[in-house]
C-alpha cells in the first residue's frame, strides 16, 4: 500500500508526521506523494481540507485519516498518542471506508461557453465583491426568491458544523446526500423578502444563482477565496463524487458534535 503525509507545518505535526513516515516503511508500506492510496493528516481540519484539494483529482482511489495535534477535529479521530495503534492499524488491518458527500460549483460566465468547476468540502459561499448582493434563487429550474443581503454559503453535510453552523444552519448527519443554502444577513423589510430560514436541497436538486446587478463576485471554496469576474450563473449541487475516510474502529458524529459543542 502507497500512503502520503500532509502536516500542518508546526514541530508538533512534523515530528508526529516523521516519526509515521518512518514507522510505516518499517512496516514495507512505500512513500509516494503523487499516487497513495491512503493520505494521512497530521494537525487539524484545515489541515485535511488542504490534503483533500491536493487529492481531489484522484478521490475514487485515495482514503483519508487523520491525526488531530490540536483542537478536537471532525475530521480527526486519532491523537498523536495514538500513532503507534494507527500504524499498526494501516499496516495490518483491513480498514472499512466511509464516503461524504461534496458539494460541486459550477461557475458560468459571460460571452461565451467557458465554465469553472469546483469541488468543496465543507462549504462554498458567495459574496459581492461591494456591497449587497442581489441573487436570482433558482431550485431544480424554477425561480424561489430574489436574495437581498451579505451574501448565501452552500455546505455539505460534513461542513454543516463549520461556517453554515456559525449562521444557524442545522448540523445534518453526513450519510445524508445533500447540501444546504444558509443565508448571510438578508434584507428583510416590507419592500425585500426572502425565506428567511436555511434549505436542505436533496442530492437531485439543483440550486443556481443568478446575477441581478453585479457581475463580479467573491467566491470561497473551503479555504480558497476566488474572485470571479463576468459572472452569469453559479449552479450547485450534491457532485457525483465522494470523499472516502479510512476507518478503523468507529467514529460517531453525534458524539463528535457533542464532544466539539456540548462538552467541557
Amino acid at each position: 500500500m502507497k500512503f502520503a503525509i500532509t502536516s500542518k507545518g508546526d514541530t508538533k505535526s512534523n515530528n508526529l508526521m516523521q516519526r509515521m513516515r518512518t514507522y510505516l516503511q518499517d512496516f514495507n508500506l512505500k512513500y509516494d506523494e503523487d499516487q497513495p492510496d491512503i493520505v494521512i493528516s497530521v494537525g487539524g481540519d484545515g489541515t485535511l481540507l488542504y490534503a483533500f484539494h491536493r487529492y481531489k483529482n484522484r478521490l475514487d482511489k485515495t482514503a483519508f485519516v487523520g491525526v488531530h495535534t490540536g483542537h478536537l477535529g471532525f475530521y480527526a479521530d486519532w491523537t498523536p498518542d495514538e500513532i503507534e495503534k494507527l500504524v499498526i492499524a494501516l499496516a495490518k488491518t483491513p480498514f472499512q471506508v466511509v464516503e461524504y458527500p461534496l458539494l460541486e460549483t459550477i461557475v458560468r460566465y459571460q460571452h461565451g461557453g467557458r465554465e469553472a468547476r469546483f469541488l468543496a468540502l465543507n462549504e462554498s459561499t458567495v459574496k459581492s465583491v461591494e456591497g449587497t448582493l442581489v441573487m436570482d434563487v433558482e431550485i431544480r429550474g424554477q425561480h424561489f426568491e430574489r436574495f437581498r443581503g451579505d451574501g448565501l454559503c452552500i455546505a455539505t453535510p460534513s461542513g454543516s458544523t463549520a461556517y453554515n453552523k456559525a449562521l444557524g444552519g442545522a448540523i445534518i448527519h453526513p450519510s445524508i446526500d445533500a447540501i444546504q443554502v444558509t443565508e448571510l444577513a438578508s434584507i428583510n423589510n416590507r419592500v425585500f423578502r426572502t425565506v428567511g430560514s436555511p434549505l436542505l436541497l436533496p442530492a437531485h436538486h439543483t440550486c443556481t444563482l443568478r446575477p441581478v446587478n453585479d457581475v463580479n463576485f467573491q467566491i470561497t471554496v473551503d479555504h480558497l477565496t476566488l474572485l470571479q469576474e463576468d459572472v452569469k450563473s453559479i449552479q450547485c449541487r450534491v457532485a457525483d463524487e465522494k470523499i472516502r475516510f479510512a476507518r478503523f474502529r468507529p467514529f460517531p458524529f453525534w458524539k463528535r458534535v457533542h464532544d466539539s459543542f456540548i462538552a467541557n
